[in-house]
């Protein structure tokens, strides 16, 4: 029983730091939707919580190429796994940006939608925890 919660816990803490590490990239679009060049940026949000989910289970690690090297724990970020990608362009401004602010600021909403969900589901399993505990009293 503890384990499927933990297991539960575990995957809404990897399920929000992913979303929070989106919401970081999409604000950047949002922010640089001005600036000359600036190519649209998002997260594989399966490619990311996959890898997020690999590296707190620990079956993820760092290859070492010398024995000179200084051996690292992994780090868990999904930044570092290529979940970052370049978005395709829809319709790309004379200047280069590849930002469309209405995409963006969609995807920011659809983004915080999800975050609140997972902000309530955990809610949700530490109340009944506390109420299973209360019980037993």
């Amino acid at each position: 029983m503890l384990s499927k919660i933990d297991q539960d816990i575990g995957f809404v803490q990897s399920a929000l730091n992913v979303r929070a590490m989106r919401q970081e990239v999409l604000a950047s679009n949002l922010a640089n939707s001005d600036t000359p060049n600036y190519k649209a940026r998002d997260i594989d949000f399966a490619a990311a919580l996959s890898a997020a989910k690999g590296a707190s289970s620990g079956n993820l690690s760092l290859t070492r190429t010398d024995s000179a090297h200084i051996a690292a724990a992994a780090s868990g970020s999904a930044l570092g796994n290529g979940a970052i990608k370049y978005r395709a362009a829809v319709q790309p401004s004379l200047d280069g940006n590849t930002v469309d602010p209405d995409i963006e600021r969609a995807a920011f909403t659809e983004n915080a939608m999800h975050y609140q969900f997972l902000l309530e589901r955990a809610r949700g399993t530490f109340q009944r925890m506390s109420a299973a505990l209360e019980s037993t009293k």
